[in-house]
């Protein structure tokens, strides 16, 4: 466990992470940072949408093998009451304030008892939000981890940085969906209220290309329907509201 001057450590933690100029030579520096507060786990992924893969968007992490060969064959992320929470807040949380009940969602209580089965008994997680509208988290676990009251905005600190070392280094965030530009023109459109032959008259295309690019945008971004792709392009930042 950390001790001394928590401040002190976590600048020259922040310090330390940017002066680093390679993904293992940051990613062994933030094992070590977290390994001080007890955390023997880590994750750094986006979030991925209906049309994604948990796998893909990871970008770094010290997980056991067997507990992430587990979590993404069974799609856990699609259960995890922490995946879910991590989606409808901005603040840090530990895990065990995602809620979830035990007896009417059976595969919740599965995910929890099985990362418990891998020592990831107690976490930590941070969402991460970017201009560009990508979701990402990380999330840190391990049994025996010290989250008092004076440790949590510092892990939260050290997060944000220990993302965006790993982001900027690898030069590649897994954000989600890439619409093409003539996809993004027409859910401009459709989020002024004009039909998809509208649309077509506008852009000089035939109504059913309209069509299909909205439809092919909806699919990219996992929308139920045309609405739904239109809200969700905007809470991305792929469209102007």
């Amino acid at each position: 466990m950390m001790s001394g001057d928590y401040g002190r450590n976590t600048i020259d933690f922040i310090e330390g992470l940017m002066a680093l100029s390679t993904i293992d030579e940051a990613f062994r520096a933030i094992e070590s940072g977290f390994s001080a507060f007890g955390f023997e786990t880590i994750i750094i992924t986006g979030i991925p949408n209906h049309q994604q893969t948990f796998s893909q968007m990871v970008m770094a992490k010290r997980w056991p093998e067997e507990w992430f060969e587990l979590y993404t064959r069974k799609n856990f992320d699609r259960h995890d009451p922490v995946v879910r929470h991590l989606r409808q807040t901005i603040n840090p949380f530990e895990w065990a304030e995602a809620p979830y009940h035990r007896k009417d969602e059976p595969r919740a209580a599965e995910v929890m008892d099985r990362a418990a089965d891998f020592q990831m008994v107690r976490g930590f997680i941070v969402p991460i939000h970017g201009l560009a509208g990508y979701e990402a988290a990380v999330s840190l676990g391990g049994s025996n981890v010290d989250l008092c009251s004076r440790s949590k905005p510092l892990l939260h600190l050290m997060a944000m940085y220990a993302f965006e070392r790993v982001r900027s280094l690898s030069n590649s965030m897994p954000v989600g969906p890439r619409l093409t530009a003539r996809e993004r023109e027409t859910l401009r459109w459709a989020a002024h209220g004009k039909s998809a032959w509208e649309i077509g008259e506008i852009l000089a295309i035939a109504q059913r290309t309209a069509e299909e690019h909205l439809s092919t945008a909806g699919r990219k971004l996992g929308a139920a329907n045309k609405t739904h792709a239109v809200a969700l392009a905007i809470r991305q930042n792929l469209i102007a509201p």
